[in-house]
């Protein structure tokens, strides 16, 4: 298991479902199909009262083994101490290491409490450090409450408030733009235009926008998923693809000339395709990953094909990050009911992907 960097699971809020969907998964042993070390970040004293509390419940059968790490994270110099004696401690004993990261005030199921919104964001800081500098092969993250870190007034890099994992990991990056792509075991499905208005869509469909989304495609097609020779299909923008111009001139003034430079370039990549044809078994059968112009055009067939076995991942990061599919569930946390298939589903991803990634070499 030690020749394989690990794959690191933030937590997110600790009053929601982020440490029992972990503990979960540690109970039933799962953590251990992925032949790599499981790092998780939590607040070490959240986490053993969150075990205590579901063993009492009856979702665990036992309080699973985890070895607990104190970094010195106010020093920002975790990354030093991420030494090879903590990859060298892990063993089948221990169902995964937990990197403790110290909450302000005391966590109480599913109540928000905006004092711990800083260890939330820090979370986030030790995952982005620890996979730019290659320590694991991928982050997964849990679920946050992005209202609790707005209201702690928790900013992003360029000095806006937070507004989601995904901005705050771009920023971190220095990366201008990154693209949501949502995959299950069906298809995989990427989206040019993601939590935009109907009537906002078309202004957003611009050559500079199918370019960059296109191209993040193709690259992490092939240095995140190992495929060298992707195959693409994209969506138009209007039914039948505009039908000649007849029902939108989009796919004739803006989408089909951009691939045209890759299909020129020798990308194997479909020009505009009716969305109501492309998402059928006999093209599906001949491509890696759709591109489809807005959120709803894409993702309600994706979802149609595996809803609880759907992973969001971003791509065009310099790194690989997966996640859950569902929110905070303050209701349940602590109490028993929350499903721990989808982190499995995510961790499943993020594991195949480090497998076959190129990104993952060591630094020179």
């Amino acid at each position: 298991m030690q020749t394989k960097l690990p794959l690191l699971i933030t937590t997110g809020e600790p009053a929601g479902i982020g440490m029992d969907v972990v503990l979960i998964l540690a109970d039933e042993g799962k953590l251990q199909d992925f032949n790599r070390p499981i790092w998780v970040t939590a607040d070490s004293t959240a986490m053993q009262k969150r075990a205590d509390m579901l063993v009492k419940a009856g979702v665990l059968q036992s309080c699973p083994l985890w070895k607990t790490v104190h970094l010195d994270i106010v020093a920002n110099n975790f990354l030093e101490q991420m030494s090879q004696q903590t990859l060298d401690d892990h063993n089948n004993d221990n169902a995964f290491i937990l990197l403790n990261t110290p909450c302000a005030e005391p966590v109480v199921c599913g109540q928000i409490n905006i004092r711990n919104s800083v260890m939330v964001a820090k979370q986030l800081d030790i995952a982005h450090q620890l996979a730019s500098n290659k320590t694991v092969a991928a982050i997964v993250t849990g679920p946050l409450q992005k209202s609790a870190l707005i209201d702690a007034e928790i900013k992003l890099l360029d000095g806006t408030m937070f507004s989601g994992h995904t901005e705050f990991f771009m920023q971190q990056s220095g990366r201008d733009k990154v693209v949501m792509m949502l995959a299950n075991q069906a298809m995989k499905v990427a989206l040019v235009t993601t939590h935009l208005a109907l009537k906002d869509i078309p202004a957003a469909i611009n050559a500079d926008n199918v370019r960059q989304t296109v191209q993040i495609v193709i690259d992490d097609m092939r240095e995140k998923f190992g495929l060298t020779q992707p195959r693409i299909l994209v969506c138009g923008l209007n039914p039948h693809a505009g039908e000649g111009g007849h029902l939108g001139v989009e796919e004739i003034e803006i989408i089909n000339p951009v691939l045209r430079e890759f299909i020129d370039a020798g990308v194997d990549i479909s020009e505009a395709m009716p969305a109501d044809t492309l998402f059928t078994p006999r093209h599906l059968a001949n491509c890696d990953a759709v591109i489809a112009m807005y959120h709803d055009q894409g993702l309600p067939v994706l979802k149609s094909h595996g809803f609880g076995d759907t992973v969001n991942l971003t791509l065009g990061l310099p790194y690989i990050r997966t996640s859950v599919d569902h929110g905070t569930a303050l209701d349940l946390a602590g109490r028993g009911g929350a499903s721990a298939t989808s982190l499995y589903q995510a961790l499943l991803m993020a594991n195949e992907m480090a497998d076959k990634s190129l990104i993952n070499r060591p630094l020179v």
